[in-house]
């Protein structure tokens, strides 16, 4: 008994040794496609800032893009546990048969949505952005259009992203971002100089196409390969879309926040949607840097212990997770609330980018920082859910707050703007967060253990406090010090964001929270195999 369990706990070890190892790479990649999106937006806000014309773009994008979440975004969710169910069977073969019929099934889904969504162009305008006038909902119409095709393209890069994660495959299709948003930037300053806010469309349909393009040779190595079949009864197939009916209509509840924000932002001020896009991507930033990185290293696993009925190490991986993701996101949130108005004035504001699109934005980042811990938290724990191949629980929990976020988004609007709109967001993620947690406790008892995670709280922001006030220290003495211009708030930021780094992980070492121990070790480990690596082709 004590043998096994030592066993189990080595096992474990490694377990989170290699979900760390797999976590870093995958946030790497995902840090130079943050990068580059950050790039993105920066070219966007200088070449059209936060106008009319950044409005109905956003609002063509919104089509496909909520489309393309509503399809394919949950066929790569569940195509994962059931590739990795067949595997487990020694059914590779097999797994990969319900992989050509699923690509297939959805090319010709999608292919026939794109071509109804360019005909009702104009109805879909109307639907999303109602108080839009009759120049900007016209450009809008015309960027739609041009912009549908993107569902396609966008829909097989994620199915294909999904396949390789299968494999335990990250590196590939976590650079795929970084190939969109570069290609995205050279189309905006070339083809965006050119044709205006339509070359800016153009360009982000070529990005789309070459990051599927970039997963193919990794995913016909993998063993993927096409084949003409239409086989909708097949088991794995019908397996496929039986887990993502639910899943479907999950999303297409969580894109109702986005369309709720689009179209009560449609009747407040001329710049408001651009404003409240530019700080979703802030905010957005340390989420997709290391958080979507480990619920993505660590879902197979997950759906593999699920399988195996192995519930202990899926319990101890969700609670170490969450612990993980409080302390990433938690110091995150409180640094972009202090340095919101440098950080966001930095990055954006230059060209069309004027001082009131910056306090426009800074007012969206602020009130979106509240619920980023919440919103961080959800994408593991729904993962945890998917684990257990239930994608049913976690869509009616997400009805409840998609009617919470239009409630409070009605009741905010008026005295805050589009910042009421940002608060309803995060407050509806974080009650989000306490019915996920309340409801897979319920399959795993112990997940919220109160007194723990009271004092896991305490402490954590205990240092997040520590670390604000330095941030506000060090921010508020280099604002009377730097140089006016870029270089100064580089300056600024910078200097407040290593106070801020200081001073917290001090903090977390001093409390005792061991989990920052794991992350740094961790980061050493990798840092020091690169390293290795970059010795070696050096000899």
């Amino acid at each position: 008994m004590i043998v096994n369990r030592m066993t189990g706990e080595v096992t474990f070890r490694l377990a989170w040794r290699l979900f760390f190892q797999a976590t870093l790479l995958i946030a790497a990649l995902n840090l130079l496609s943050r990068f580059f999106g950050l790039g993105r937006e920066i070219v966007i806000a200088y070449q059209f800032g936060a106008t009319f014309a950044t409005d109905a773009y956003l609002v063509a994008f919104t089509i496909p893009s909520i489309l393309f979440m509503v399809f394919s975004q949950a066929l790569a969710t569940v195509v994962v546990p059931v590739f990795t169910e067949y595997k487990a069977r020694g059914e590779t073969r097999e797994a990969w048969r319900v992989s050509a019929n699923v690509v297939n099934l959805l090319l010709f889904v999608l292919a026939a949505v794109t071509v109804f969504g360019i005909l009702i162009a104009p109805l879909l305008v109307r639907l999303i952005a109602p108080g839009f006038g009759p120049e900007a909902a016209e450009v809008a119409v015309v960027l739609t259009r041009i912009m549908l095709p993107l569902l396609i393209f966008s829909g097989l890069a994620t199915v294909f992203n999904g396949f390789l994660n299968a494999n335990n495959i990250f590196g590939i299709p976590a650079f795929g971002g970084a190939v969109n948003n570069l290609v995205i930037i050279i189309g905006a300053l070339t083809l965006g100089s050119l044709y205006g806010i339509q070359g800016l469309a153009y360009g982000t349909v070529l990005g789309m196409v070459a990051s599927g393009l970039i997963q193919l040779p990794s995913l016909y190595r993998a063993g993927f390969r096409f084949r003409p079949v239409f086989d909708w009864r097949h088991p794995g197939v019908r397996k496929v879309f039986h887990l993502m009916l639910p899943i479907t209509v999950g999303i297409a509840i969580s894109q109702l926040y986005i369309l709720i924000d689009r179209v009560l932002a449609s009747f407040l001020v001329e710049g408001s949607i651009a404003a409240l896009n530019f700080g979703t991507r802030l905010i957005q930033l340390p989420v997709s840097l290391f958080v979507l990185a480990l619920s993505t290293a660590v879902f197979p696993t997950l759906t593999t212990w699920a399988a195996e009925g192995r519930e202990s190490e899926v319990l101890d991986t969700l609670r170490r997770g969450l612990r993980i993701i409080v302390l990433t996101t938690l110091p995150a949130a409180v640094g972009l609330m202090v340095l919101r108005l440098p950080v966001v004035g930095l990055l954006f504001e230059r060209g069309e980018f004027d001082e009131r699109a910056t306090a426009m934005t800074a007012s969206a980042v602020l009130f979106y920082s509240v619920g980023l811990v919440g919103l961080a938290a959800n994408i593991l724990l729904t993962r945890g859910f998917y684990a257990f191949q239930d994608t049913r629980t976690p869509v009616k929990l997400l009805g409840v707050n998609v009617v919470l976020n239009l409630v409070l988004s009605l009741i905010l609007m008026g005295p805050l703007q589009l910042g009421g709109l940002a608060l309803a967001s995060s407050l509806a993620a974080l009650v989000n967060t306490m019915l996920l947690v309340r409801f897979l406790e319920r399959r795993l008892p112990g997940l919220w253990h109160a007194a723990d995670w009271l004092r896991f709280g305490a402490r954590a922001l205990a240092a997040s406090g520590l670390m604000a006030g330095a941030v506000y220290t060090v921010n508020v003495g280099l604002a009377g010090l730097v140089p006016p211009g870029t270089a100064g708030l580089a300056l600024q930021v910078g200097g407040g964001v290593i106070a801020g780094v200081t001073v917290y992980g001090a903090a977390c070492l001093v409390l005792g929270l061991e989990e920052i121990g794991i992350v740094l070790r961790a980061s050493g480990r990798l840092g020091g195999r690169i390293m290795s690596n970059i010795t070696r082709r050096g000899r």
